[in-house]
């Protein structure tokens, strides 16, 4: 049976989406979590969930780092954006960033309900009133290529750049990750390479690219 993980900081927009899944999926599984950290906790401990449906707004999470975080650490789980940030450009970034697809808050629980059946059966999902100004817009080059730059991170590397970004030393890293000291030093020499850059500023810049301004109603 499918496995799904709501993110998002709003109980009541949790319970709608729990509930548009439920009726779409009678059989499916879902797990919640109202900030980041829960979210990418619960990836860890619940190894069989196929599909997040994350918000792009919470704690822990600004603009597209979120899921940025989220296709570094569990690159086998799709996701499908749900945000009030609809405007084409944006979508536009979100697909760039690996998303499987977008769902505005202002969509019906059947079109919830189709978006998570295709995105299950590995296929993309847009709102038919996105969709075409969405294809129409072309990748942006520096987009595309931060994207890239992030992609060749490996799972453990994209959580020590998401602590790096928090201002935690190498030590406070080791034991936030339980693993050694010298191994996080490795994993930051790998980060600056990978990402072209020559310190934790410049790293930290690189996520900051990720930000997105807040959306004029809830997201």
């Amino acid at each position: 049976m499918p496995s799904l993980l709501i993110a998002d900081d709003h109980p009541l927009f949790r319970a709608a989406l729990r509930l548009a899944a439920s009726e779409s999926l009678p059989d499916c599984v879902v797990h919640e979590a109202a900030d980041l950290p829960a979210a990418l906790a619960a990836l860890v401990g619940e190894r069989d969930i196929d599909l997040v449906l994350l918000d792009l707004h919470m704690p822990g999470s600004r603009g597209l780092s979120g899921l940025a975080a989220l296709r570094g650490q569990h690159p086998g789980v799709a996701v499908l954006v749900v945000s009030a940030h609809d405007e084409p450009r944006i979508v536009r970034r979100v697909l760039d960033h690996g998303a499987a697809g977008f769902i505005p808050k202002s969509a019906s629980p059947a079109e919830i309900g189709e978006a998570i059946r295709q995105v299950l059966d590995c296929g993309n999902w847009l709102p038919p009133g996105l969709a075409d100004a969405v294809a129409a817009l072309p990748a942006d080059p520096a987009d595309a290529s931060l994207a890239s730059r992030l992609a060749r991170l490996t799972e453990q590397q994209s959580r020590v750049l998401a602590l790096l970004a928090e201002g935690l030393l190498n030590k406070q890293i080791a034991d936030r990750l339980a693993i050694q000291e010298r191994t996080v030093k490795a994993h930051v020499t790998a980060i600056f390479e990978k990402l072209g850059v020559r310190n934790r500023t410049q790293a930290g810049m690189v996520l900051r690219a990720l930000e997105l301004g807040e959306p004029a109603r809830i997201g």
